[in-house]
């Protein structure tokens, strides 16, 4: 004699298959709690940064970078007969500075040379920086030891009293202020990098590539750098809005480059002696430097944000038959 099979599932288990709309119980997390959960928020809050950030910073870049085909006066183009013109005034949006010239004008072709000068230091600080952090922490020993050492030396010293002293020796010309802040910025890049390589030369990617006969150089080079590059690169980022501030500050004090160079800081120190009657002349460049300080930093900070998910690093293989290898490939 055979018995039916039992169909009925076991009390307090629901059969295969069975859904929320067939008798299942329903989740206990609500769409509400999602919505207010930290990782939605933070994700909300990255895209709001990245958002805000690029505004700000293309108001800023944009018209810079565009200063040669506005239809603007010349930015030393003289008129007495309109000194210290408020803004709005007929022509001159930004008004017009003690000796009659645009100040907009002014504003948006000194932009191009504070602006050169920043990306041109951040670019070459990144290099050393990455460089030097890398070899320090990949190889360790003597290497590191005097890696570390200049590290400390350099922020030892004050950082503008340097750069005044350095451009006080060899001119305010803008190679030497590039290079001045290039060197002054290189140990935040360098002390990031060497955290990163630290961790990653422990990792098994690295010592597979050991196990293949690889150098050290090339194991650097081609699966350690790749990996640690886009942090790295978001220090540098952040550091363009440092490298603007402190030629804006070099200009300001008189150690910047020099006339016919108009910069932001020297913008600045011109109208200072009218602020009280002319407050424009000073507000107006400041509000410019503090718009693209804030926007790099914003954007900065949601491309930190955004990029804090875990990616398989470079070099690493995924084994097959894993769940994260079927994703990978569309299944």
């Amino acid at each position: 004699m055979t018995t039916a099979p039992r169909t009925a599932a076991s009390p307090g288990i629901p059969p295969a298959g069975a859904t929320a709309s067939s008798g299942a119980r329903p989740s206990a997390v609500t769409a509400r709690d999602l919505a207010r959960a930290t990782a939605t928020r933070q994700r909300r809050g990255a895209r709001f940064k990245l958002w805000a950030g690029a505004v700000c910073t293309a108001l800023v870049v944009l018209p810079v970078a565009l200063a040669g085909l506005l239809p603007l006066p010349g930015a030393d183009a003289q008129d007495l007969s309109r000194r210290r013109l408020p803004p709005l005034s007929e022509g001159h949006l930004f008004g017009t500075d003690q000796l009659g010239r645009d100040l907009l004008s002014r504003v948006l072709h000194g932009g191009q040379v504070s602006l050169t000068v920043g990306v041109l230091a951040v670019l070459v600080s990144g290099l050393i920086g990455v460089a030097a952090g890398s070899a320090a922490g990949f190889f360790g020993g003597w290497v590191d030891a005097v890696v570390s050492r200049l590290l400390e030396a350099q922020l030892a010293l004050p950082l503008l009293m340097m750069l005044l002293l350095v451009v006080a020796l060899f001119g305010p010309s803008v190679v030497v202020i590039t290079c001045v802040i290039a060197v002054a910025q290189w140990p935040e890049v360098a002390r990031l990098t060497r955290s990163l390589v630290l961790v990653e030369r422990e990792k098994p990617y690295v010592a597979a590539a050991r196990v293949l006969g690889l150098r050290g150089w090339s194991v650097l080079g081609r699966h350690v750098i790749p990996n640690v590059i886009r942090p790295a690169s978001l220090v540098v980022l952040l550091l363009l809005a440092q490298a603007v501030l402190l030629e804006s500050a070099l200009s300001f004090l008189g150690a910047g480059p020099q006339r016919p160079f108009a910069t932001w800081g020297r913008i600045i120190s011109d109208g200072q002696d009218y602020i009280t009657t002319s407050w424009w002349l000073v507000t107006l460049p400041g509000l410019v430097i503090a718009l693209l300080v804030v926007g790099v930093n914003l954007l900065g900070d949601g491309l930190r944000d955004r990029t804090g998910t875990t990616k398989a690093p470079r070099g690493a293989r995924v084994p097959r038959g894993t769940r994260a290898a079927r994703v990978g490939k569309g299944a």
